[in-house]
């Protein structure tokens, strides 16, 4: 991998990790001062399924290696055993879509 494609990789890492909900939010699920159902929780939780198929969408020139390393699936699981989000939710389904249509292309 050049290093302007680590830069990528590393700069999409950041832009996903900027509003992800598991760190903070889900904690308070986890203590009991949020509910899975929290309307802001919620919104949170979307705004960043969005940003992550944003990420994935500009990231279509990247390898396979470097995609496996953006795979929405571990922290989806999460969010889906929390009871935030539901297994067939559409933005959950179109951002699994995207990615393995990305993950696809560029084998």
């Amino acid at each position: 991998m050049s290093e302007t494609d680590e830069q990528a990789v590393r700069q999409a890492i950041a832009t996903l990790s900027q509003g992800d909900p598991i760190p903070k939010l889900l904690q308070q699920v986890k203590l009991g001062k949020m509910k899975p159902t929290d309307a802001g929780l919620r919104s949170v939780t979307e705004a960043w399924l969005g940003t992550y198929q944003q990420v994935i969408e500009r990231g279509l020139a990247f390898d396979a290696t470097t995609l496996r390393r953006l795979d929405p699936s571990p922290r989806l699981a999460v969010l889906i055993e929390a009871g935030v989000l539901a297994d067939d939710h559409a933005a959950v389904a179109s951002l699994r879509k995207t990615f393995e249509q990305a993950l696809a292309g560029a084998e």
